[in-house]
């Protein structure tokens, strides 16, 4: 027999559930909504208020970031083409630096403000954040300790492109390596070496950056001559194959200035040296070297004026002598000799005697 059924003596009566008791529940639910209504609204009111702020906020902030960034790219094109930009960075380059500035920005302006709004609306809902906020400053400070040199790459990553210290395609030395740069990262840095390997720099670790690829290089050669030689001769030969490469192509553009004779940098017993000197574009300082050192000497060939300097030749061995290698005559060799008749046998009959 089931326990409860109305034949059970050990059940406890069940009461039936009038009509009365129903109306009496639902005016008491009706009158809790009715007295919490107005919370819940004003609630619900101020969390679409915040939100609402907040989305508004975000979007503003992000539009005006994009117009900046806007701005700086039309400056860089504005330079494009003038004497000024050969001096600055190109326009794609800006244009690549200033994106990501701008997507550095944004993702931390929606960070600030969504994070704070969702805080607001955790405050109106009667949330304890000291719980939550402290458990966030430990988790920080761990994660601090934890990733301090992957904070440290990033800072560094987030300021280098601030400076516009480098960016693709330049040439630099970063203390650890050196190379043309590949990829610029926020947290690692990508240089190809002279010998074609990729180096992986961590922005953390670069110190020190050299910039081979900004502004202008310097193209210096020294040519060493004859103390005997006219100076007068030997600059109006260098100026000669100056002008010529200076007219040519491709050199008329990766020359951007005069090549200038700045005279004596040496003077010694058995030579002279006379600097030269040009600005050129960077990153082509050893390739104008190279043909400005190639048409100087077709130039003083020509004017008959000879280069000299440089590592002494070897001194050349003597022949050998043939005689070296005969043994000097043995005076043994001649029977008449006093040494051949100290080794001559004794005759028998002679000791008789």
């Amino acid at each position: 027999m089931a326990a409860g059924s109305p034949s059970d003596p050990t059940a406890p009566p069940t009461t039936p559930v009038t009509l009365d008791d129903a109306q009496k529940s639902a005016t008491e639910a009706a009158g809790w909504v009715e007295e919490n209504w107005s919370t819940w609204l004003a609630i619900g009111l101020r969390i679409l208020l915040i939100v609402i702020i907040a989305s508004v906020l975000r979007v503003l902030v992000r539009r005006a970031l994009t117009k900046l960034i806007d701005r700086m790219n039309r400056s860089a094109q504005a330079v494009e083409g003038t004497a000024l930009g050969g001096l600055l960075v190109n326009a794609e380059r800006r244009r690549q630096r200033s994106e990501a500035i701008g997507s550095v920005l944004r993702s931390v302006a929606s960070f600030l403000i969504m994070g704070t709004a969702a805080l607001m609306v955790l405050g109106v809902l009667n949330i304890d954040l000291a719980p939550l906020l402290a458990s966030a400053g430990v988790a920080g400070v761990a994660i601090g300790f934890g990733a301090r040199n992957l904070v440290t790459d990033f800072l560094s990553g987030v300021f280098m492109i601030l400076e516009d210290q480098y960016g693709v395609g330049d040439s630099i030395d970063a203390g650890v390596a050196s190379g043309e740069v590949v990829e610029v990262g926020l947290r690692v840095t990508k240089l190809r070496g002279d010998n074609g390997e990729i180096w992986y720099v961590r922005n953390g670790e670069i110190k020190r950056i050299g910039n081979l690829s900004q502004g202008w290089a310097t193209a210096a050669v020294d040519v060493q001559v004859r103390p005997t030689e006219d100076l007068d001769r030997v600059r109006a030969a260098i100026t000669e194959a100056a002008e010529s490469m200076a007219k040519d192509e491709p050199w008329n553009e990766r020359l951007w200035g005069p090549v200038e004779v700045l005279g004596l940098n040496e003077v010694l017993l058995d030579s002279m040296v006379i600097r030269v000197s040009a600005k050129t574009m960077p990153g082509k300082a050893l390739g104008v070297e190279r043909e400005l050192r190639w048409r100087i000497k077709r130039s003083l060939d020509a004017a008959g004026i000879r280069i000299v300097g440089g590592a002494p030749l070897p001194a050349e061995d003597p022949a050998p002598d043939p005689s070296a290698a005969v043994a000097a005559p043995s005076a043994l060799n001649n029977p008449t000799s006093p040494q051949s008749l100290a080794t001559a046998p004794i005759p028998p009959g002679s000791l008789a005697k």
